[in-house]
């Protein structure tokens, strides 16, 4: 870093995402996007929007806002559509969490809720997954603090029953309960359904998986209007033209073709069912996963060498070093085509 770099940001430790290599054509499961292009009237609408990146885009994403409202079965002012679910989350910690509101959210889960915290100087705790990967949500009763939860959760895919949000929820009355629904599309149960119930519920959901949008940028938060107002006062502090327009056309040709969509989306989750009857055979251990991935582990091999090998046979997996989970791997939920690859592949490897 240069000389000039503030010193409240000595201590950052940036969120590192999954690579995106260019020396050769990968088969890429490593950073859980949609093995489906995105469907046709999204690609339709962006490109019409294209011929008009000359002008602003619409600060308020109007049609967009309405189209998701509609199909969250929420009122206009309870959504906000963002650049990515990063940029919602990252609200929120600006938003809810200080001093007397620290943040709180498993040792294992999304990198970025670490960083958000790290970046807006919020003091947070990191809760101990259980032994075998799962929330034990007691630990989440009464703590004084904003809480995040991703679910199903990042890396390991299992997923919290509502009844466990909910318990959450009437726990912590006097504090926001964000939960991330980044995969919820691929078999977990979203807690959309109880913003107008809780008054400190914000749900953040994104386009990049199930939507086939990762590289369009579109997250959306859902929840109560109040909390939406204040985020939407933390969005026109900072930028207020966030979603681009070829975003916001792509999001409204996605949000009119829902049922290709969730046709993509069972597609996805019969090829995980396949790929994990064809791991367990050879011999992997791995988490219940109700998210567009699974998290393995060998007796055989450890996380980091299969990672290695699988790479350089062109097919990308995520590792994470951390003690806890070193010896698995993560791997994106492809097409039938690329996980057979991938199984045959491991095959080899474990000989």
């Amino acid at each position: 870093m240069s000389r000039f770099f503030s010193d409240k940001y000595s201590d950052l430790e940036a969120y590192t995402p999954g690579e995106q290599p260019q020396d050769m054509e990968y088969i890429k499961l490593n950073t859980n996007e949609s093995p489906f292009t995105a469907v046709p009237k999204a690609a339709e609408y962006a490109a019409a929007e294209a011929k008009k990146m000359h002008l602003y885009n619409d600060p308020e994403c109007e049609l967009l806002s309405r189209k998701l409202a509609d199909y969250y079965g929420v009122g206009r002012r309870q959504v906000l559509a963002t650049n990515g679910s990063d940029e919602i989350l990252n609200f929120a910690f600006m938003a809810f969490c200080d001093e007397k509101s620290p943040a709180i959210f498993p040792d294992i889960t999304y990198g970025f809720y670490q960083v958000f915290a790290q970046l807006n100087h919020v003091p947070y705790r990191q809760i101990p997954l259980r032994e075998d990967l799962t929330v034990d949500i007691r630990e989440y009763m009464g703590n004084d603090s904003t809480i995040f939860l991703a679910n199903p959760n990042a890396n390991t895919g299992i997923a919290l029953p509502l009844e466990d949000i909910e318990q959450i929820l009437k726990a912590n009355p006097d504090h926001v309960v964000v939960i991330d629904e980044a995969y919820v599309d691929f078999g977990a149960e979203s807690a959309v359904s109880l913003v107008d119930k809780y008054d400190n519920l914000l749900v953040t959901q994104t386009f990049s998986k199930a939507w086939s949008m990762a590289g369009a940028r579109l997250g959306v938060g859902i929840g109560p209007e109040d909390l939406m107002n204040d985020l939407n006062t933390i969005k026109y502090s900072t930028n207020p033209y966030n979603v681009n327009r070829m975003t916001q056309g792509a999001g409204i040709g996605a949000l009119e073709s829902v049922e290709e969509i969730r046709k993509n989306c069972a597609a996805v989750c019969e090829n995980r069912e396949w790929t994990v009857q064809e791991l367990q055979k050879l011999g992997f251990v791995l988490t219940d996963s109700a998210a567009n991935f699974v998290f393995a582990k060998h007796p055989g091999i450890g996380g980091g060498e299969l990672y290695q090998q699988l790479k350089s046979r062109g097919i990308l997996v995520r590792h994470f070093g951390s003690e806890r989970i070193r010896d698995h791997i993560r791997i994106t939920i492809g097409s039938r085509s690329q996980m057979e690859a991938l199984v045959r592949e491991i095959t080899e490897i474990l000989g």
